[in-house]
């Protein structure tokens, strides 16, 4: 006997059949099907620069509040493999939720203060220099940082733990699932859906004796946290040859470390506009159409009062005004359903804890841009030495221009390069809010 069928529709890519849908997610190029190798790891044999892929997500995993209480639930899967539960893996946290952000807030103090704020002594104790904060190159003090990274690796274990401690059985099947798939060689590329914002990255499993750095997530797996909404349909756009670009910055910071390098590198591979001013930024997000391919922030980040007993994270170019997720939704509210709006840059977001959210977890900056349609926002977790982030700047705009890479790709990779080296373990705290597939698409 004929039954009828019910039908869930999930998403609405035609826009009811007003627009046409992208022909494939971030990063897809027509052609040849067929799968393409990842970008090798650089202590493979047959490294090379050059080389990108785009495969599928190896591991997807979610953590939700359960209604309005401060309960947490969690669930893992591995795309195209069976679970033997009806509902993939998951279990209820036993961690509420505002503990588990006070654990990730301890997790990024110590980054602080055992790298960023750390300062060495002479003979006598009378202090001599920040060597994290002061400099990039810490080859020559590699001991000196394979002794903090082994007390970080500690916290970030702490804070994987924490999150997934407790006896209940279903919690039990699910943190040996979830770790032995974290702690497989890799890479993996991992999607962390996430009510809450965490320092994934510096999270880190325990793979045994070894050196320090391949315990954090960040450098054993491509890992991007999402958490918004169903991606914003726009209008297709044709791929150039010469991709455009925004440089918004505060003036005072031009001449730090590299910056001069990463202006002139964008100068002469795209097409660029700059702004030092807030009101220039905010008459360019206010138009219908924003049409970059990557928007870059060179500024200051903090927190700041918004009448409520938590801060809000905002940036500031030259001027005062401060540049907030509100704001940000404010400019383009007029143009959230416009069929012709266009605003799909990837953001890299180097402001001092410009990959952090508020300790309320109210609003972020990142997430507002994905919302209105960026495609993804990377920025620190932690408060920055400029020089470093100069220089991580530099490094990761070279190799995105390319068109070549991923922007997952690029991330691992620089946590693992700032690392062989330099000694230096601070491209670690760069977080990716969506984006693990982001490429810059350009015509041949």
């Amino acid at each position: 006997m004929p039954r009828d069928l019910v039908v869930q529709i999930r998403q609405n890519p035609s826009a009811d059949f007003t627009l046409l849908p992208s022909q494939g997610g971030p990063g897809y190029r027509p052609g040849p099907r067929g799968p393409e190798p990842l970008l090798p790891d650089r202590g493979d044999p047959g490294y090379r620069p050059g080389q990108r892929g785009s495969e599928p997500l190896d591991l997807e995993v979610s953590l939700r509040r359960h209604g309005t209480a401060d309960l947490l639930h969690m669930s893992a899967n591995r795309p195209g493999e069976r679970s033997p539960l009806t509902r993939g893996h998951h279990a209820f946290l036993d961690v509420p939720a505002t503990r588990l952000l006070q654990r990730a807030a301890r997790l990024r103090t110590a980054w602080r203060d055992q790298l960023v704020n750390y300062q060495t002594t002479d003979e006598d104790g009378m202090p001599l220099a920040y060597p994290f904060a002061s400099a990039v190159d810490l080859s020559d003090q590699v001991k000196l940082a394979e002794n903090r990274m082994t007390e970080l690796a500690e916290e970030g274990r702490y804070l994987l733990e924490t999150m997934l401690e407790g006896p209940d059985r279903n919690l039990a099947e699910f943190r040996a699932f979830l770790v032995g798939a974290l702690t497989e060689e890799g890479p993996l590329r991992v999607s962390f859906d996430s009510d809450l914002h965490l320092p994934w990255p510096m999270m880190a499993v325990d793979s045994g004796p070894g050196e320090p750095w391949k315990d954090f997530l960040g450098h054993r797996h491509q890992v991007e946290q999402t958490g918004s909404s169903y991606q914003r349909i726009q209008v297709d756009h044709p791929t150039r040859a010469r991709a455009v670009t925004s440089l918004n910055t505060d003036a005072t910071l031009e001449s730090v470390g590299r910056a001069p390098e990463v202006r002139k590198l964008l100068e002469e591979r795209t097409e660029l506009t700059v702004r030092t001013e807030s009101a220039r930024f905010l008459e360019a997000l206010a138009g219908a159409v924003l049409d970059e391919d990557l928007m870059y922030f060179w500024c200051h980040g903090q927190f700041v009062d918004n009448g409520t007993p938590f801060a809000q994270l905002a940036v500031r170019l030259s001027d005062t005004r401060d540049i907030d997720a509100d704001l940000v939704r404010r400019q383009r509210r007029a143009h959230l359903d416009e069929p012709e709006a266009l605003f799909r840059p990837f953001v890299l977001l180097n402001a001092c804890h410009a990959g952090q959210s508020a300790a309320a977890e109210l609003e972020h900056l990142g997430r507002a841009l994905v919302e209105l349609g960026a495609r993804g926002v990377l920025g620190p977790q932690i408060e920055i030495p400029q020089v470093f982030a100069a220089e991580y700047a530099f490094a990761f705009l070279d190799l995105y221009l390319t068109g070549e890479f991923t922007a997952g790709e690029i991330t691992r990779e620089l946590a693992r390069r700032f690392v062989d080296d330099y000694g230096n373990p601070l491209a670690l705290t760069y977080s990716l809010h969506c984006g693990i597939d982001s490429i810059l698409e350009l015509t041949t």
